[in-house]
């Protein structure tokens, strides 16, 4: 029980635990976000445009008391769209306002061509 103990306690450290932390409380806040923009936004205007608020209650009885909701999976399809797609572009539009990293130029050590074209300079000489 102490090995497995020992061994959950170096998966659970493993990493930064408050960078962890810190992303999942701006998931979080992300995620409400990302809804607001899709419950508020998003769904009223493609309901607007298509003329139903939403597919939820579309379904075929097979029998009695049986039916086949291919609305709700319909919907569920719909949402994850929208949600995707909502969450591509807020992740484009933050993208553009980082600042770019400067580059660090690293002294990259010679090719074999320049090896050997040293070489034969040198034996030249």
């Amino acid at each position: 029980m102490k090995k497995f103990v020992a061994e959950f306690k170096e998966f659970a450290m493993q990493g930064n635990v408050i960078e962890l932390a810190i992303g999942v409380v701006i998931g979080g806040a992300f995620g409400a976000i990302v809804n607001s923009l899709v419950n508020d936004i998003i769904t009223p205007l493609i309901s607007w445009m298509i003329g139903r608020a939403s597919f939820e209650n579309l379904y075929i009885v097979l029998n009695e008391g049986t039916t086949l909701n291919y609305g709700l999976f319909l919907q569920s399809i719909m949402n994850f769209v929208i949600i995707a797609f909502s969450i591509f572009m807020v992740i484009r539009l933050l993208n553009r306002f980082k600042r770019p990293k400067e580059e660090v130029e690293e002294e990259s050590e010679p090719s074999e061509v320049e090896l050997l074209q040293e070489i034969l300079r040198e034996i030249k000489k």
